[in-house]
């Protein structure tokens, strides 16, 4: 982020002549000064897409000002916009099961600044990372998941999201498969990290079907949460090389490196307004 603090402008609608000069005309009207700009016309979908920072101190009113005099202008482009305020951290809600190695690097990034968000929960269906979640002074909330609690325990997940004002929910190795009443809820706002290169090896136990394949890299994708597992938007992937000689052992040890490095990207991302998405895919402005 070049400047803070800032207006983060990001908007998709069908592509035509004239949405750049419309919308920079707009921020220059009212004095605003931009100091990102990023734009993408896709040909497949025949969509734009646009995000722009403008420096807040630039223009002459805030954001909610700002929502209602941009309107009429995306009404006449029919876009789908959001605009919002650098000096309003997002609240992130992180679910963990029993494999701690993300939480641990989300929990590291938030307390030296890296990632400068509010965490009011950690939500888990075990109780084993408790006492390392309230030594940092963060909620702890244990929602236990069997074959027969999952719509209740669900809901309430849900209902805490909500309570706590919510913004994002990371499932850093939450181990469990969400219902699609809460996957279409909160689309485009549950980010999983996938312990594979997605599409490769989806499902359980990637790390040992990758093995078996005997392939000579290995990854992991972050990705939008939807009703189809491990079928959402990728925000972002990485890899990383092995050989015949490494053990499924070995290529879970490699891998948890990628994948927490990748979880945080795609937050970083998500929470910078970067992502946008285009249908099943995304469009991530770097």
């Amino acid at each position: 982020m070049p400047f803070a603090p800032h207006y983060t402008l990001t908007l998709s609608c069908p592509d035509r002549i004239g949405i750049v000069a419309r919308v920079a005309g707009f921020l220059a009207e009212h004095g605003g000064w931009i100091v990102e700009a990023s734009h993408h016309a896709d040909p497949v979908s025949k969509r734009f897409f646009l995000r722009q920072q403008i420096r807040t101190d630039s223009l002459p009113f805030d954001v909610e000002t700002f929502r209602a005099r941009f309107a009429a202008l995306a009404q006449d482009f029919a876009m789908q916009w959001s605009i919002t305020d650098s000096r309003l951290r997002k609240r992130v809600v992180i679910l963990v099961s029993q494999q701690g190695h993300c939480l641990y690097d989300l929990l590291g990034r938030w307390r030296t600044g890296e990632l400068a968000i509010d965490i009011p929960a950690v939500i888990s269906n075990h109780e084993t990372f408790r006492e390392f979640v309230e030594w940092h002074g963060i909620p702890y909330h244990y929602l236990p998941v069997t074959s027969t609690n999952k719509r209740e325990a669900f809901a309430a997940i849900a209902d805490l999201f909500d309570e706590v004002r919510g913004d994002v929910m990371v499932l850093a190795r939450y181990m469990q498969i969400l219902d699609a009443e809460m996957c279409a809820r909160y689309r485009g706002r549950i980010i999983n990290i996938h312990h594979s290169f997605l599409p490769g090896f989806v499902g359980t136990k990637p790390y040992h079907q990758a093995y078996a394949r005997g392939v000579k890299l290995v990854g992991a994708t972050c990705h939008y949460v939807t009703e189809e597992l491990d079928q959402g938007p990728i925000i972002e992937q990485d890899v990383l090389r092995v050989d015949h000689g490494d053990t499924p052992e070995e290529l879970i040890r490699s891998g948890r490196d990628v994948e927490k490095t990748v979880l945080a990207r795609g937050l970083r991302y998500h929470l910078e307004d970067r992502v946008l998405l285009n249908g099943q895919r995304t469009v991530v402005f770097r």
